[in-house]
């Protein structure tokens, strides 16, 4: 497999780590747009090598800074805990032993300004790229290098014909698809990455399928 330039030389970012800086302004980032928003409360779990060493490489400030929607270069992350404060933020960090998982990893509770919550879980993978493994419980797998859609939606048969239908009539070719299930019948998950961005038309279509519970769309991470 030939390697990238971003492979080779890593991301521009302010902070002295990768996985540690960029990676982590991508993971808070993510969990900002999985949850929709800017949350009001964030609880942070911080597992491995985050946990044993990410004071010193700023993985506290980064976090921080992506949960406020900047980017790895953004001049501001060092600032990030008093920009947090200011915008009303309420940020708790705890060390966690999370299990056999990546040493990089993070497991975020977050609380929007309508009380909406969401749980993530992903890992910094190394030169500034990420994988988030978990969303509100369900186990997936995904980079945001691709557009996503993340569907919550009551399991039934047919209800991914459906969706896979909305998206072929609007001309969107599907990457890769991942469905998990809480069990037959009951809540279920899908993670969509597709090849084309998706207008809002299409969103929309999707939120109108009658077993469909929550709708989010994530643009591909810079």
């Amino acid at each position: 497999m030939k390697a990238s330039v971003f492979d080779m030389l890593g991301p521009i970012m302010v902070g002295p780590s990768s996985s540690h800086t960029a990676g982590a302004v991508r993971l808070g980032l993510m969990a900002r747009k999985v949850l929709g928003g800017k949350p009001q409360e964030a609880r942070i779990l911080l597992h491995g090598s985050f946990a044993e060493t990410g004071k010193g490489h700023g993985t506290h400030l980064a976090l921080t800074a992506g949960l406020l929607g900047m980017q790895p270069d953004d001049e501001r992350i060092r600032f990030a805990p008093k920009l947090a404060e200011e915008a009303g933020m309420n940020i708790i960090f705890e060390n966690v032993n999370l299990g056999e998982v990546h040493p990089n990893s993070v497991k975020f509770y977050l609380t929007g300004n309508n009380k909406e919550k969401a749980v993530i879980r992903g890992a910094s993978i190394g030169g500034g790229r990420i994988v988030i493994t978990e969303v509100d419980e369900f186990t997936v797998e995904f980079t945001g290098e691709y557009p996503t859609l993340i569907l919550l939606y009551a399991d039934s048969p047919g209800m991914i014909a459906e969706i896979t239908k909305i998206l072929a009539q609007a001309g969107i070719n599907i990457a890769q698809m991942r469905v998990a299930r809480e069990g037959k019948g009951k809540r279920a998950l899908a993670i969509i990455e597709t090849d084309e961005l998706l207008i809002s038309e299409v969103i929309e279509k999707i939120k109108q399928l009658s077993k469909i519970e929550r709708v989010m769309f994530i643009e591909p991470l810079s």
